[in-house]
């Protein structure tokens, strides 16, 4: 396994393009990143957490960018959430990472599982970030607070996690 992943890193590098916003590499590094933490021990759940953080933090970066290009069209915001999930999961799907019968919490892929919970939690930590802004006159409560809410929450349910897949 370990020859692998390296030899897929090694591919990666050679034919690697300048970073765009998503590439097709980032994809293919989330997938060995999985492959990384199976390897460390790291449990999927916990690992979709942070793919699903990610991956909404992508998103709302994407729309901020449109927001600021003044590129505005029907559907930008469905268009980039569908996106970013398919361009994500997809790959996974084909890696045989997503939907094996054995790898399930509560009756979900745990994969799958982690990335709607972390997708979410981030979402509302951001949310609640502006919410607090808002209130304090349109100013952060402390330092780093806006990198501080949406990850939180991440970092609770891999706690979280980490004691129920134990």
């Amino acid at each position: 396994m370990l020859k692998k992943s390296l030899f897929l890193w090694l591919l990666l590098l050679l034919i690697a393009s300048p970073a765009q916003a998503v590439c097709p590499v980032c994809t293919v590094a989330v997938g060995a990143g999985i492959g990384l933490s199976r390897w460390l021990g790291i449990d999927d759940v916990i690992t979709g957490l942070w793919i699903g953080g990610l991956t909404v933090s992508m998103i709302m970066w994407t729309i901020n960018w449109l927001n600021k290009k003044k590129w505005h069209f029907k559907g930008r915001e469905i268009y980039s959430i569908l996106g970013y999930y398919v361009i994500i999961v997809l790959p996974l799907y084909f890696m045989k990472s997503v939907w094996h019968p054995l790898n399930t919490l509560w009756g979900i892929n745990k994969l799958l599982l982690g990335i709607i919970l972390g997708s979410v939690f981030f979402f509302a930590g951001a949310v609640y970030y502006n919410y607090l802004k808002k209130k304090n006159d349109g100013h952060a409560y402390f330092p780093f607070q806006k990198v501080a809410m949406p990850i939180l929450p991440l970092i609770i349910l891999s706690l979280i996690f980490y004691f129920i897949t134990k």
